[in-house]
């Protein structure tokens, strides 16, 4: 039989951990719970750095699609193939953290051991 964890919700806490806002859940709830902890914080610096990267990319596009009309649907096939990344990348982390394990991401996973 599978252990799940220092507590019953210990599973449920880390898909939430990569849920966006709902990352708030886990680390208000499972405070006794360092593994938790780590992948809530872990998926709040993911979803902090994936608004900044869209706010670039928008800002962005939208300044190359004035200049340029036949640009832009280049640029969003690139925002295609972007969401697709994060949305893989998502369930990635939450398939690894159920298995115990940690998706480290450099130039990220470190600011969720600072904080």
């Amino acid at each position: 039989m599978r252990d799940v964890g220092p507590s019953p919700t210990h599973d449920v806490m880390i898909v939430l951990a990569y849920l966006w806002l709902l990352a708030i859940v886990p680390l208000l709830v499972e405070r006794q719970d360092a593994e938790v902890q780590w992948h809530a914080r872990h998926g709040l610096v993911l979803m902090i750095a994936e608004l900044v990267l869209a706010v670039v990319y928008l800002t962005v596009t939208s300044l190359v699609s004035f200049a340029r009309i036949g640009l832009g649907c280049v640029l969003l096939l690139f925002l295609v193939f972007g969401l697709v990344g994060v949305l893989t990348l998502h369930v990635v982390a939450i398939l690894k953290g159920l298995n115990q394990q940690r998706l480290i991401i450099p130039g990220l996973s470190h600011y969720a051991d600072r904080l």
